[in-house]
């Protein structure tokens, strides 16, 4: 059971305390209301740029990765297209370090267009490696667009277009920070063997003085109900040719998320699932293939992708597939089938919670969403699953009305 604390400070900022006398180390994570689907339509990539810029210094503290690392400490981050996450661990008795780090970057960061020019070419080197210059790179950015019509979720954490991030001036980057860079657009979790005393002390010293800025209301466009299959196909020079489909599916607070995720486990999470079984190991349709959610906070994707053999044709291939999507459809799992997947999402769990780090992580983002007390109900949630609620989730998801297939074709694969 993981016991925690919360207080809010004057400015509206968040603050979670979580007791885990089994560290030396303290761990703090920042969490700020903003990922790709705040972005303006033709802005795009911009959350993901300033994660990058946040790292340039702040006023006050030219190189921000210097003190911490004097103090001990290290830090990362990452972008979504619903939050964007700083994370930072170092001994505990150097906590304060951290206040003092995070608070500069939240109160002043150091804009000039020599740090946004070296980060958009960062940025936009990315954006080319892993997107446009890599096999099956940019099928993510063919794939979503092709699933969302309306929501933002239409475009990738990197950008809709490298032009977004090219053509990205200094005064839209100070835009972005002081609409969603304030203490009422974020959440802070600590974690460690702390006093909450001592933590609310620290926050009020170095945090409760920034400004708490403007009120985010996020309006956007709700996704409407796919009714037609949506289908694209391309031909790359790669190896094999490679299938997507997307399936909508509920968002991540809803009670129906959790028979949603083990079946997508029992679709195709590793060796033992149904469609690696029957499609990769006995039939050889597939020499690879997965199942997996997007999870994201509004309704999002579950997904299946797949490398084609190349002496099998996409008919073929997607004709297996559908027969496998059917028997599931046509009858739940077994008791056993299901407990299996169980197991493997609840060890999955409990095991990469056991640092510090990553209960910060994990209740900031439970925090996040209105549910703090899944850090401790998470399990209680899968278990509560029925063989039944999975036919009923393959039957309302996996139907071909909804689903938006990419077919990424090899130039040497079998017509």
């Amino acid at each position: 059971m993981v016991s925690y604390d919360h207080f809010t400070l004057n400015n509206g900022l968040h603050f979670y305390v979580l007791r885990d006398p089994t560290t030396p180390m303290a761990a703090m994570n920042i969490l700020y209301n903003v990922g790709a689907r705040d972005e303006d339509p033709n802005r795009t990539g911009f959350a993901h740029l300033f994660e990058h810029l946040m790292f340039g210094g702040s006023v006050n503290i030219p190189k921000y990765d210097e003190p911490l690392q004097r103090a001990g400490g290290e830090n990362n981050a990452f972008t979504n297209s619903d939050i964007t996450n700083y994370y930072l661990t170092l001994p505990k008795d150097n906590l304060e370090t951290a206040f003092w780090l995070e608070s500069d970057r939240m109160l002043s960061l150091a804009f000039s267009e020599k740090s946004l020019e070296v980060q958009r070419q960062v940025v936009t080197e990315e954006f080319r490696q892993n997107y446009l210059n890599q096999p099956y790179g940019d099928a993510w950015l063919l794939l979503k667009p092709l699933a969302y019509k309306v929501h933002p979720y239409q475009w990738n954490t990197i950008g809709k277009e490298i032009s977004h991030i090219e053509n990205a001036r200094l005064e839209d980057v100070k835009d972005f920070y002081f609409r969603f860079y304030n203490p009422n657009n974020a959440l802070i979790v600590i974690a460690g063997d702390l006093k909450t005393s001592e933590v609310e002390r620290l926050a009020k010293k170095w945090f409760e003085p920034i400004a708490s800025g403007k009120p985010y209301e996020r309006i956007l466009p709700a996704e409407p109900k796919q009714k037609n299959a949506q289908r694209l196909e391309v031909k790359r020079n790669v190896p094999q040719t490679a299938l997507y489909k997307a399936y909508h599916m509920c968002a991540r607070a809803d009670e129906k998320f959790y028979a949603s995720d083990l079946l997508s486990d029992l679709l195709g999470s590793g060796q033992s699932s149904r469609l690696f079984k029957t499609l990769v190991r006995q039939k050889q349709y597939f020499s690879e293939i997965n199942a997996f959610i997007t999870g994201d906070i509004d309704p999002g994707l579950l997904i299946i992708t797949g490398k084609i053999n190349k002496d099998v044709s996409v008919a073929e291939a997607e004709k297996a597939l559908e027969k496998e999507i059917q028997k599931l459809i046509q009858k739940p799992p077994t008791s056993a089938e299901l407990r299996k997947v169980k197991n493997r999402v609840i060890s999955a769990n409990t095991f990469g919670a056991l640092s510090a780090l990553n209960k910060a992580m994990n209740l900031a983002y439970y925090a996040h969403i209105g549910m703090p007390k899944l850090i401790n109900k998470l399990t209680d949630h899968y278990e509560k699953v029925k063989p039944i609620q999975i036919q009923q989730r393959a039957e309302e998801i996996l139907n071909p009305a909804n689903c938006s297939t990419l077919v990424y074709e090899s130039n040497n694969q079998v017509l």
